[in-house]
Protein backbone atom coordinates (compact mmCIF):
# COMPACT_ATOMS: atom_id res chain seq x y z
CA UNK A 1 0.00 0.00 0.00
CA UNK A 2 1.21 3.52 -0.76
CA UNK A 3 1.56 5.85 2.22
CA UNK A 4 -1.52 7.88 1.37
CA UNK A 5 -3.57 4.83 0.38
CA UNK A 6 -4.49 5.73 -3.21
CA UNK A 7 -5.63 2.99 -5.55
CA UNK A 8 -7.06 2.36 -9.00
CA UNK A 9 -9.49 -0.57 -9.22
CA UNK A 10 -10.54 -1.83 -12.65
CA UNK A 11 -13.29 -4.46 -12.89
CA UNK A 12 -14.54 -6.02 -16.15
CA UNK A 13 -18.16 -6.46 -17.03
CA UNK A 14 -19.56 -9.87 -17.88
CA UNK A 15 -22.14 -11.83 -19.80
CA UNK A 16 -23.83 -14.66 -17.93
CA UNK A 17 -25.67 -17.86 -18.83
CA UNK A 18 -24.56 -18.07 -22.50
CA UNK A 19 -27.81 -19.91 -23.02
CA UNK A 20 -28.09 -23.02 -20.82
CA UNK A 21 -25.49 -22.00 -18.21
CA UNK A 22 -28.14 -20.34 -16.04
CA UNK A 23 -26.69 -18.77 -12.86
CA UNK A 24 -23.53 -20.81 -13.44
CA UNK A 25 -21.55 -19.66 -16.49
CA UNK A 26 -20.07 -16.20 -16.90
CA UNK A 27 -17.77 -14.67 -19.51
CA UNK A 28 -15.68 -11.58 -18.70
CA UNK A 29 -15.79 -8.88 -21.39
CA UNK A 30 -13.66 -5.83 -22.05
CA UNK A 31 -16.07 -3.25 -20.67
CA UNK A 32 -14.88 -1.79 -17.38
CA UNK A 33 -15.92 -0.14 -14.14
CA UNK A 34 -12.96 1.91 -12.88
CA UNK A 35 -12.64 3.64 -9.53
CA UNK A 36 -9.85 5.83 -8.20
CA UNK A 37 -9.91 5.87 -4.42
CA UNK A 38 -8.14 7.56 -1.54
CA UNK A 39 -8.89 7.87 2.16
CA UNK A 40 -10.77 11.01 3.13
CA UNK A 41 -12.52 12.76 6.03
CA UNK A 42 -15.94 11.86 4.63
CA UNK A 43 -17.40 9.71 1.88
CA UNK A 44 -17.59 11.36 -1.51
CA UNK A 45 -18.38 9.66 -4.81
CA UNK A 46 -17.54 11.66 -7.93
CA UNK A 47 -19.07 10.29 -11.15
CA UNK A 48 -16.86 10.57 -14.21
CA UNK A 49 -19.44 8.98 -16.52
CA UNK A 50 -22.72 10.90 -17.03
CA UNK A 51 -25.00 7.89 -16.44
CA UNK A 52 -23.50 7.40 -12.96
CA UNK A 53 -24.61 10.84 -11.76
CA UNK A 54 -28.00 9.46 -10.67
CA UNK A 55 -26.45 7.36 -7.89
CA UNK A 56 -25.80 8.56 -4.31
CA UNK A 57 -22.64 10.58 -3.81
CA UNK A 58 -22.02 9.49 -0.21
CA UNK A 59 -21.80 6.27 1.81
CA UNK A 60 -25.21 5.23 0.45
CA UNK A 61 -23.63 4.58 -2.92
CA UNK A 62 -23.76 0.85 -3.70
CA UNK A 63 -19.97 0.55 -4.04
CA UNK A 64 -19.44 2.26 -0.67
CA UNK A 65 -22.10 0.15 1.04
CA UNK A 66 -20.49 -3.00 -0.35
CA UNK A 67 -17.07 -1.91 0.95
CA UNK A 68 -18.47 -1.10 4.39
CA UNK A 69 -20.28 -4.44 4.55
CA UNK A 70 -17.18 -6.35 3.44
CA UNK A 71 -14.99 -4.69 6.07
CA UNK A 72 -17.53 -5.49 8.78
CA UNK A 73 -17.33 -9.19 7.94
CA UNK A 74 -13.76 -9.05 9.26
CA UNK A 75 -14.53 -6.76 12.22
CA UNK A 76 -12.88 -3.83 10.47
CA UNK A 77 -14.16 -0.27 10.18
CA UNK A 78 -14.09 0.90 6.60
CA UNK A 79 -12.51 4.38 6.42
CA UNK A 80 -14.33 7.05 4.42
CA UNK A 81 -12.96 7.55 0.93
CA UNK A 82 -13.16 9.92 -1.98
CA UNK A 83 -13.71 7.81 -5.06
CA UNK A 84 -13.96 8.80 -8.69
CA UNK A 85 -16.05 6.35 -10.69
CA UNK A 86 -16.23 5.79 -14.43
CA UNK A 87 -17.82 2.98 -16.39
CA UNK A 88 -18.42 1.90 -19.97
CA UNK A 89 -20.61 -1.03 -18.88
CA UNK A 90 -24.21 -0.28 -19.95
CA UNK A 91 -26.46 -0.11 -16.88
CA UNK A 92 -29.28 -2.66 -16.44
CA UNK A 93 -28.62 -4.20 -19.84
CA UNK A 94 -27.42 -7.66 -18.78
CA UNK A 95 -23.68 -6.97 -18.99
CA UNK A 96 -22.77 -7.27 -15.33
CA UNK A 97 -22.95 -3.65 -14.15
CA UNK A 98 -24.19 -4.54 -10.65
CA UNK A 99 -21.77 -7.46 -10.28
CA UNK A 100 -18.82 -5.23 -11.22
CA UNK A 101 -19.90 -2.73 -8.56
CA UNK A 102 -19.99 -5.51 -5.94
CA UNK A 103 -16.50 -6.67 -6.89
CA UNK A 104 -15.22 -3.08 -6.89
CA UNK A 105 -16.60 -2.52 -3.37
CA UNK A 106 -14.95 -5.70 -2.10
CA UNK A 107 -11.65 -4.74 -3.71
CA UNK A 108 -11.92 -1.27 -2.12
CA UNK A 109 -12.39 -2.74 1.36
CA UNK A 110 -9.55 -5.19 0.75
CA UNK A 111 -7.20 -2.31 -0.15
CA UNK A 112 -8.15 0.22 2.49
CA UNK A 113 -8.52 -2.22 5.39
CA UNK A 114 -5.59 -4.43 4.36
CA UNK A 115 -7.74 -7.55 4.50
CA UNK A 116 -5.40 -9.51 2.20
CA UNK A 117 -8.30 -11.44 0.74
CA UNK A 118 -7.67 -14.23 -1.74
CA UNK A 119 -9.60 -14.36 -4.99
CA UNK A 120 -11.56 -17.32 -3.64
CA UNK A 121 -12.56 -15.34 -0.55
CA UNK A 122 -13.67 -12.45 -2.74
CA UNK A 123 -15.70 -14.93 -4.79
CA UNK A 124 -17.55 -16.27 -1.75
CA UNK A 125 -18.37 -12.79 -0.44
CA UNK A 126 -19.50 -11.46 -3.82
CA UNK A 127 -21.55 -14.56 -4.64
CA UNK A 128 -23.41 -14.29 -1.34
CA UNK A 129 -24.15 -10.64 -2.05
CA UNK A 130 -25.19 -11.24 -5.67
CA UNK A 131 -27.00 -14.52 -5.05
CA UNK A 132 -25.19 -16.43 -7.80
CA UNK A 133 -21.53 -16.70 -8.81
CA UNK A 134 -21.49 -16.36 -12.59
CA UNK A 135 -21.13 -12.60 -13.15
CA UNK A 136 -19.02 -11.83 -10.09
CA UNK A 137 -16.79 -14.84 -10.78
CA UNK A 138 -16.08 -13.68 -14.31
CA UNK A 139 -15.35 -10.16 -13.06
CA UNK A 140 -12.89 -11.43 -10.44
CA UNK A 141 -11.03 -14.07 -12.46
CA UNK A 142 -11.54 -13.07 -16.09
CA UNK A 143 -12.06 -15.55 -18.93
CA UNK A 144 -14.78 -18.18 -18.92
CA UNK A 145 -16.04 -18.83 -15.39
CA UNK A 146 -18.15 -21.81 -14.33
CA UNK A 147 -19.41 -21.91 -10.75
CA UNK A 148 -21.67 -23.78 -8.37
CA UNK A 149 -22.76 -22.09 -5.14
CA UNK A 150 -23.87 -23.71 -1.88
CA UNK A 151 -24.73 -22.04 1.42
CA UNK A 152 -21.14 -22.41 2.61
CA UNK A 153 -18.86 -22.18 -0.42
CA UNK A 154 -18.48 -21.71 -4.16
CA UNK A 155 -16.93 -24.32 -6.45
CA UNK A 156 -15.42 -23.02 -9.65
CA UNK A 157 -13.49 -23.65 -12.84
CA UNK A 158 -11.84 -20.87 -14.84
CA UNK A 159 -10.63 -21.05 -18.45
CA UNK A 160 -8.66 -18.30 -20.15
CA UNK A 161 -7.88 -19.96 -23.47
CA UNK A 162 -10.99 -18.89 -25.39
CA UNK A 163 -10.18 -16.74 -28.41
CA UNK A 164 -13.44 -15.39 -29.76
CA UNK A 165 -14.91 -12.31 -31.35
CA UNK A 166 -17.96 -11.01 -29.53
CA UNK A 167 -20.55 -8.45 -30.58
CA UNK A 168 -23.16 -7.19 -28.12
CA UNK A 169 -26.47 -5.81 -29.36
CA UNK A 170 -27.65 -3.40 -26.69
CA UNK A 171 -31.13 -1.84 -26.89
CA UNK A 172 -31.81 1.59 -25.45
CA UNK A 173 -34.47 0.39 -23.02
CA UNK A 174 -33.70 -1.22 -19.67
CA UNK A 175 -34.82 -4.63 -18.44
CA UNK A 176 -34.58 -5.02 -14.70
CA UNK A 177 -33.32 -8.38 -13.45
CA UNK A 178 -36.26 -8.71 -11.06
CA UNK A 179 -38.79 -8.39 -13.89
CA UNK A 180 -36.82 -10.84 -16.00
CA UNK A 181 -36.69 -13.40 -13.18
CA UNK A 182 -40.40 -13.09 -12.48
CA UNK A 183 -41.26 -14.79 -15.80
CA UNK A 184 -39.30 -17.94 -14.91
CA UNK A 185 -41.13 -21.02 -13.60
CA UNK A 186 -40.68 -22.01 -9.96
CA UNK A 187 -40.37 -25.69 -10.93
CA UNK A 188 -39.66 -27.81 -14.01
CA UNK A 189 -40.34 -31.53 -14.52
CA UNK A 190 -37.47 -33.91 -13.70
CA UNK A 191 -37.08 -34.97 -17.33
CA UNK A 192 -36.86 -31.32 -18.37
CA UNK A 193 -34.17 -30.69 -15.75
CA UNK A 194 -32.13 -33.64 -17.02
CA UNK A 195 -32.36 -32.43 -20.62
CA UNK A 196 -31.47 -28.88 -19.63
CA UNK A 197 -28.42 -30.05 -17.69
CA UNK A 198 -27.25 -32.11 -20.65
CA UNK A 199 -27.46 -29.05 -22.92
CA UNK A 200 -25.39 -27.03 -20.46
CA UNK A 201 -22.77 -29.76 -20.14
CA UNK A 202 -22.40 -29.97 -23.90
CA UNK A 203 -22.13 -26.19 -24.22
CA UNK A 204 -19.12 -26.12 -21.90
CA UNK A 205 -17.38 -29.07 -23.54
CA UNK A 206 -17.92 -27.70 -27.05
CA UNK A 207 -16.55 -24.26 -26.11
CA UNK A 208 -13.45 -25.79 -24.55
CA UNK A 209 -12.86 -28.18 -27.44
CA UNK A 210 -13.37 -25.49 -30.08
CA UNK A 211 -16.45 -27.10 -31.60
CA UNK A 212 -18.14 -23.76 -32.06
CA UNK A 213 -20.88 -24.98 -34.36
CA UNK A 214 -22.05 -27.31 -31.62
CA UNK A 215 -21.67 -24.56 -29.00
CA UNK A 216 -24.02 -22.37 -31.02
CA UNK A 217 -26.59 -25.13 -31.23
CA UNK A 218 -26.47 -25.61 -27.47
CA UNK A 219 -26.94 -21.88 -26.86
CA UNK A 220 -30.09 -22.04 -28.94
CA UNK A 221 -31.24 -25.27 -27.25
CA UNK A 222 -31.35 -23.67 -23.77
CA UNK A 223 -34.42 -24.69 -21.79
CA UNK A 224 -33.71 -22.87 -18.52
CA UNK A 225 -34.52 -19.22 -19.20
CA UNK A 226 -34.45 -18.02 -22.81
CA UNK A 227 -37.78 -19.63 -23.83
CA UNK A 228 -39.51 -17.73 -21.01
CA UNK A 229 -37.72 -14.43 -21.47
CA UNK A 230 -38.15 -14.14 -25.22
CA UNK A 231 -41.48 -12.35 -24.77
CA UNK A 232 -39.67 -9.63 -22.79
CA UNK A 233 -37.05 -9.25 -25.52
CA UNK A 234 -38.97 -8.96 -28.80
CA UNK A 235 -35.81 -8.26 -30.82
CA UNK A 236 -34.14 -11.52 -29.74
CA UNK A 237 -35.20 -13.65 -32.71
CA UNK A 238 -34.37 -10.98 -35.29
CA UNK A 239 -30.92 -10.40 -33.79
CA UNK A 240 -30.25 -14.13 -33.57
CA UNK A 241 -31.31 -14.68 -37.18
CA UNK A 242 -29.21 -11.80 -38.50
CA UNK A 243 -26.18 -12.86 -36.48
CA UNK A 244 -26.27 -16.47 -37.65
CA UNK A 245 -26.53 -15.33 -41.26
CA UNK A 246 -23.62 -12.91 -40.83
CA UNK A 247 -20.84 -15.09 -39.46
CA UNK A 248 -21.86 -15.78 -35.86
CA UNK A 249 -21.88 -19.37 -34.64
CA UNK A 250 -24.25 -18.54 -31.80
CA UNK A 251 -26.21 -15.86 -29.99
CA UNK A 252 -27.56 -15.76 -26.46
CA UNK A 253 -29.45 -13.47 -24.14
CA UNK A 254 -26.80 -11.73 -22.04
CA UNK A 255 -27.64 -12.34 -18.40
CA UNK A 256 -31.23 -11.32 -17.77
CA UNK A 257 -31.21 -9.23 -20.96
CA UNK A 258 -32.16 -7.23 -22.87
CA UNK A 259 -28.72 -7.30 -24.55
CA UNK A 260 -27.90 -10.12 -26.94
CA UNK A 261 -24.32 -11.40 -27.12
CA UNK A 262 -23.29 -12.80 -30.50
CA UNK A 263 -20.32 -15.17 -30.79
CA UNK A 264 -18.00 -15.55 -33.77
CA UNK A 265 -14.69 -17.21 -34.44
CA UNK A 266 -11.65 -14.95 -34.30
CA UNK A 267 -11.51 -12.70 -37.35
CA UNK A 268 -15.21 -12.86 -38.18
CA UNK A 269 -16.33 -10.20 -35.72
CA UNK A 270 -15.94 -7.15 -37.93
CA UNK A 271 -18.26 -8.41 -40.66
CA UNK A 272 -20.75 -9.49 -38.00
CA UNK A 273 -20.59 -6.05 -36.38
CA UNK A 274 -21.23 -4.28 -39.69
CA UNK A 275 -24.22 -6.49 -40.50
CA UNK A 276 -25.78 -5.85 -37.09
CA UNK A 277 -25.21 -2.08 -37.35
CA UNK A 278 -26.98 -2.06 -40.71
CA UNK A 279 -29.90 -4.15 -39.50
CA UNK A 280 -30.37 -2.55 -36.04
CA UNK A 281 -29.40 1.14 -36.31
CA UNK A 282 -31.59 2.01 -33.31
CA UNK A 283 -29.46 -0.14 -30.98
CA UNK A 284 -25.89 0.13 -29.74
CA UNK A 285 -23.62 -2.44 -31.38
CA UNK A 286 -20.51 -3.11 -29.27
CA UNK A 287 -17.57 -5.14 -30.61
CA UNK A 288 -16.07 -6.94 -27.61
CA UNK A 289 -13.33 -9.34 -26.59
CA UNK A 290 -12.98 -11.76 -23.71
CA UNK A 291 -11.22 -10.10 -20.78
CA UNK A 292 -8.56 -12.55 -19.59
CA UNK A 293 -7.38 -10.74 -16.44
CA UNK A 294 -10.36 -10.10 -14.20
CA UNK A 295 -10.29 -7.33 -11.60
CA UNK A 296 -7.00 -5.46 -11.26
CA UNK A 297 -5.88 -3.24 -8.37
CA UNK A 298 -2.91 -0.90 -8.71
CA UNK A 299 -1.46 1.98 -6.74
CA UNK A 300 -2.37 5.37 -8.13
CA UNK A 301 0.62 6.91 -9.87
CA UNK A 302 -0.62 10.46 -9.60
CA UNK A 303 -0.06 13.04 -6.89
CA UNK A 304 -3.76 12.91 -6.15
CA UNK A 305 -6.09 10.25 -7.50
CA UNK A 306 -7.82 11.33 -10.68
CA UNK A 307 -5.52 14.27 -11.44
Amino acid sequence: MSEDGMFVIKVPGSSANLGPGFDSIGLAVNLYLTIKAEKSEAWEVIPESPELAEFPADENNFICKTAIQTASLYDKKMPPCTIKVSSDIPLTRGLGSSASAIVAGIELADCMCELNLTQDEKLVISSQMEGHPDNVGASIYGGLFIGYQTDEEVYKAVFRNLSLDLVAVVPKEELLTKASRNVLPEQVPFSEGVASGAVGNLLVSSLLSGDYELAGKMMKADRYHQPYRRKLVPHFEQVEETALKSGAFGAALSGAGPSILCFAEKGAGRALEEALIEQFPEMDILPLEVDQNGSIVSECKFEKCGK
